[in-house]
């Protein structure tokens, strides 16, 4: 079902037919992992206070959970972490396993990760982890009713075109409700509809610097008001990027309900982004390339 696909950086990711993207940038999955994710959400620094809470919004192959875990025990062995995934195919973290995806990687993490993937659950020294199987829509409902904060949220869907339905600004609004006051969001998409989204769930936003390709990724945080925050110490949006907020791109995906099905949700936005009166994203690319 899943045939294992060599990026730039020699770890392996999968393509999905389903969603007809890879699950990684063919530049390096791990490298994504560690570079677009672990290291933007300030996890080392967080290693420092013994005790961080991770949200891995689609856990995938579970490079992000990986990646993070080796970020912070490195820096401190001793860090208690709390980890919730969330996964609507529990056959891709088994799959990442039976193909050998981690060979290379310390024994320790594989253990853990094949525990993740088969059993869904794991409590050991330093380590609670817990795998949410299902639609992640309802899944994030549940994650915020138990009351979880977490300190750094990986947001890693398939594309906004592919996977409209976890880019929603409704969707996005619950995953920030589940972000600690200081926490951070990470997510590789600079999308202008996907930074709208965050902005609307009242986070303020900044730019990852880019991964072998030309695009960044984004960072998100709640404002703090008095002391300084997180999020306040990183660089604004430039103006090129704060004016493609201000265009038809920047039109956020809707899903009032949080149950429709990705062509009405691409569909709803066509119909809003033809009657929009905002520039167009080409007019903005245009204006930026003189």
């Amino acid at each position: 079902m899943f045939t294992p696909q060599q990026t730039q950086d020699g770890s392996f990711t999968f393509f999905s037919t389903e969603f007809n993207e890879a699950f990684h940038s063919h530049y390096g999955a791990k490298q994504e992992s560690f570079l677009k994710f672990a290291v933007p959400t300030r996890l080392p620094i967080l290693a420092e206070t013994g005790f961080v809470r991770l949200l891995d919004v689609c856990y995938g192959l579970g490079y992000n959970t990986a990646a993070a875990l080796q970020t912070i025990w490195q820096v401190n062995p001793r860090c208690r972490v709390e980890v919730i995934g969330l996964e609507l195919n529990p056959i891709v973290p088994q799959a990442a396993i039976n193909h050998h995806l981690f060979n290379g990687w310390d024994d320790k993490y594989i253990k853990i990760l094949t525990q993740i993937a088969f059993a869904h659950q794991i409590h050991i020294d330093y380590l609670q982890a817990t795998l949410l199987i299902g639609d992640a829509r309802s899944l994030i409902v549940q994650v915020h009713e138990s009351g979880f904060q977490a300190d750094a949220i990986f947001l890693d869907p398939f594309s906004p075109p592919q996977c409209p339905q976890l880019w929603t600004v409704e969707f996005i609004q619950k995953v920030s409700e589940c972000l600690h006051q200081n926490g951070l969001l990470a997510t590789y998409s600079c999308a202008a509809a996907v930074r709208t989204a965050l902005l609307a769930a009242g986070l303020v936003v900044s730019s990852t610097p880019p991964i072998g390709r030309r695009t960044p990724g984004t960072i998100a945080g709640h404002p703090k008001h008095g002391e300084e925050s997180t999020i306040s110490s990183l660089p604004p949006l430039s103006q090129a990027e704060a004016e493609h907020l201000r265009t038809r791109a920047a039109i956020p995906y809707r899903d009032p309900s949080l149950s429709d099905t990705a062509e009405m949700i691409l569909k709803r936005r066509q119909e809003e982004v033809q009657v929009s009166t905002l520039e167009s994203s080409s007019q903005w690319r245009k204006r930026w390339r003189r």
